[in-house]
């Protein structure tokens, strides 16, 4: 195995360049346009065989994908936030096809106001379309779950599509040091797309859906979609098995960081849970007991996986990276959903807003969760949702305001 420094862009162009990729239809929109230039690149060079096709909108971009998966090609494609927005309503056809493939989001803020940097709003609005959804910390991460990702899709007990999700900026143009996966050992952990159910060929057509249902048969043919969905946490128990076996690399649907003896855990995902993990460090450094979970799938719900690393603990803070205006964090609403039956539920469960539009997190706004997540433990009664933010950058937005004439607070 070979190891460079590349960004979680060249990282991902280079997962589907490995899982020797049919299709791809493109369309560019930043922080994501690195991906497809690299696999352009390598397309008119000859590196890879895979057709390379530029469409005129995201919308374009992954109807091509998703007829491309229905005649049993492998397809890759990747967008970023308006751009997912754009697409949302072939994600849901595509996922009712049972027509496997990965895109990769590059997560970025939803306008408006617009913004660059990252946060979840975009990934998670996708969250009930059908597609499975894997989210990577790390550059390597990055390249090891698009392999993983497609087995997943492909495997007969599943025939989902996968989003692969890495925050914009922070990782996306981050170099760190990546493992290349040798392509002889990447082809024994993926072989060829071999469909029984998808396929092209004018002797023997075929059709995978109807123009209009109505609610009995529709009603069952989406409850299938949910079955198939679930049975993904089974296969990506054997899929990580498989990939350790090979590469050496572990990955679960969920990951501890210092649980063992935590009083306190913080749940976070994406790249910023490296930040959370040397808060944690600093934070046990100083005598208190706490840790980290990260959530690495998201759909489907990793339900049990959640409750049996929170059972027990004295309080739980789940730090957002996304806002639903009127209700609070999402992954909260969902961690309080997974542990409302569990008889050995923590004490208090905390909600906390941050990251938003790839605002920094402060070590300070570490501390103040882990302060406020401890008090909330002994006092038995949860908190939030508390919208992070230091005192400099409230002066800061105070003034904004005055000088923009008032807005509503």
């Amino acid at each position: 195995m070979a190891g460079e420094m590349m960004t979680g862009n060249l990282a991902a162009a280079w997962g589907a360049r490995l899982a020797g990729v049919d299709y791809i239809p493109a369309f560019p929109i930043t922080p994501q346009t690195e991906i497809v230039e690299a696999l352009a690149t390598w397309c008119e060079s000859g590196a890879m065989a895979a057709r390379f096709v530029t469409m005129d909108s995201e919308h374009s971009m992954m109807t091509a994908a998703g007829a491309a998966a229905a005649t049993g090609a492998r397809v890759f494609t990747a967008t970023s936030s308006q751009g997912l927005l754009y697409a949302m309503e072939v994600l849901y056809s595509i996922s009712g096809w049972r027509a496997p493939l990965v895109l990769v989001n590059v997560s970025r803020a939803l306008a408006a106001p617009i913004t660059l940097e990252p946060d979840h709003n975009d990934v998670l609005a996708a969250r009930d379309s059908g597609f499975l959804q894997i989210h990577a910390e790390t550059c390597q991460e990055v390249l090891d779950s698009i392999l993983m990702a497609y087995r997943i899709a492909e495997d007969a007990r599943v025939m989902l599509p996968v989003i692969v999700n890495l925050d914009g900026f922070y990782l996306s143009f981050t170099r760190e040091p990546v493992i290349l996966p040798a392509p002889e050992q990447v082809a024994q952990f993926l072989p060829p797309f071999r469909p029984a159910h998808l396929g092209f060929k004018a002797s023997a057509p075929h059709a995978l859906g109807v123009a209009v249902l109505g609610g009995t048969p529709y009603s069952y043919f989406r409850h299938q979609m949910h079955l198939a969905a679930m049975n993904a946490l089974d296969v990506h128990s054997e899929t990580a098995a498989a990939f350790e076996r090979l590469f050496g690399r572990r990955y679960d649907v969920v990951e501890g960081y210092r649980l063992d003896d935590a009083e306190d855990v913080l749940v976070m995902t994406n790249a910023f849970a490296s930040r959370g993990k040397v808060a944690v460090d600093a934070a046990r450094a100083e005598g208190r007991r706490v840790g980290l979970l990260r959530l690495r799938m998201i759909r489907p719900w990793p339900a049990d996986a959640i409750r049996d690393a929170l059972r027990s603990r004295r309080a739980v803070a789940v730090l957002d990276q996304n806002l639903a205006p009127g209700q609070g964090g999402i992954l909260f609403q969902e961690i309080a959903a997974s542990l409302y039956g569990e008889p050995l539920r923590p004490r208090a469960l905390c909600s906390f807003i941050g990251g938003l539009g790839g605002k920094n997190l402060s070590e300070g706004e570490f501390r103040a969760i882990f302060d406020q997540t401890a008090e909330a433990g002994v006092r038995g009664k949860g908190i939030g949702p508390i919208l992070l933010y230091t005192e400099a950058e409230h002066r800061e937005m105070t003034q904004l305001q005055a000088l923009a004439g008032g807005l509503n607070s």
